[in-house]
């Protein structure tokens, strides 16, 4: 079921409701604002653009459906500082339901301060583990999967495979450490040796220091943790200086559809987690496609999946809710269960994290274009990450 056809069979049981006790569907008099605080012109700016692509999609289907909802957006350059004092703006503008950021440090900057501004954050990129982990708050939900829920998807392969030791080269942020941590135990728990944890400042245009470290290491495999413009860098320069071809490559958040639409054949064979794919079989993924094509003429890409799915979350909370309150939305994410493109799912009272699938694969030829194909899926069962919040 899309936003739209949510929207309009709940505002349909939501009057119905408001009817029978004399009032009216509080969310039909509200309106639902939106801030969209993301990188629109630093290293993850085309994550950024991503982001506003699905917000834009999902925002024009949900007022298709019936619903008041508007958004603002503004730019972070996917800094911490950045991203608090724009998430603020927009909060102090009423525009309280705050959602995009792309770097885990902007998420963990904002999170704090989330319940003070009388805001709500909805994460559908940040991956750091900390923040639904030892960092959480009650106004902070995610839908996208945390590090060790990718570690977790990773570790039969890394059951099967003949590489015995392994490497990190990951950015030297919140996600890059956190996730770089996540695959370093899940390898040693299936028999594997790290030579190496390798942490790469953001914006690096020179990867070839780092390149030869990994091949002094005796690495055999490694665990890329790049993103946009740096994970395009470095695999081109991998390929340019031998390391793709002589050792296995796998990565989280390296080989996503648009990265591997500017590498082209550099990609070809690379493994990675997929959080999210346009191919998913279910009867919801299939008509988001289809409309998605109508209004921008391509497959929607992780990002753009996984946003859309926060924005699905997040519009039926507001139903449920019969409120756009920060904190009634807070009380209807909290333990409630969501139809989405990836089928029903239930966001964890305890943490606030959504469980959701996850997916692994390897970038080939499908349909006569490279893209990353999935090859196993884990249940949100087996990929649930043990509880570690203490709000």
């Amino acid at each position: 079921m899309t936003i739209k056809e949510h929207l309009r069979t709940g505002a349909a049981l939501a009057t119905a409701a408001a009817i029978a006790l004399g009032g009216q569907a509080a969310s039909a008099a509200e309106t639902l604002k939106i801030g969209v605080p993301t990188d629109l012109s630093g290293t993850y700016a085309d994550l950024g653009n991503q982001v506003i692509r699905a917000v834009e999609f999902a925002v024009a289907e949900a007022k298709s459906g019936g619903m008041d909802v508007e958004y603002k957006s503004l730019d972070t350059e996917a800094n911490p500082e950045n991203a608090r004092k724009q998430s603020e703006k927009l909060v102090r503008e009423g525009y309280p339901i705050i959602l995009g950021l792309i770097a885990s440090g902007e998420g963990l900057a904002i999170a704090p301060m989330m319940e003070r501004w009388g805001g709500l954050y909805i994460s559908t990129i940040n991956k750091a583990d900390a923040l639904t982990g030892d960092q959480c708050q009650p106004r902070v939900f995610r839908v996208n999967t945390q590090s060790a829920m990718d570690a977790l998807t990773i570790k039969p392969w890394l059951n099967e495979r003949k590489e015995k030791k392994w490497a990190v080269v990951a950015v030297d942020i919140a996600w890059g450490q956190g996730s770089s941590a996540a695959f370093a135990e899940t390898a040693e728990s299936a028999g594997k040796e790290m030579v190496g944890q390798f942490f790469i400042p953001p914006n690096t245009n020179d990867f070839a220091p780092y390149i030869q470290q990994v091949k002094d290491s005796g690495a055999e495999g490694i665990w890329v943790v790049l993103a946009g413009r740096d994970a395009i860098n470095f695999a081109q320069q991998a390929k340019q200086f031998g390391l793709i071809d002589a050792i296995t490559v796998a990565g989280q958040s390296f080989t996503t559809d648009n990265t591997v639409k500017s590498l082209g054949d550099v990609a070809k064979g690379i493994y990675g987690i997929i959080n999210y794919s346009s191919t998913l079989d279910t009867p919801e993924n299939k008509k988001f496609v289809e409309d998605w094509r109508k209004m921008y003429d391509d497959d929607p890409t992780n990002f753009e999946g996984e946003t859309y799915l926060g924005m699905q979350v997040l519009f039926q909370a507001v139903e449920k809710a019969g409120s756009t309150d920060p904190e009634a939305l807070q009380k209807a994410l909290s333990g409630g269960e969501f139809d989405t493109i990836m089928g029903k799912l239930t966001m964890r009272a305890e943490d606030h994290q959504l469980l959701t699938p996850n997916y692994f694969g390897v970038v080939e030829e499908q349909d006569g274009a490279l893209r990353p194909v999935i090859t196993m899926t884990a249940t949100p069962d087996q990929v649930a990450p043990p509880v570690t919040c203490k709000m």
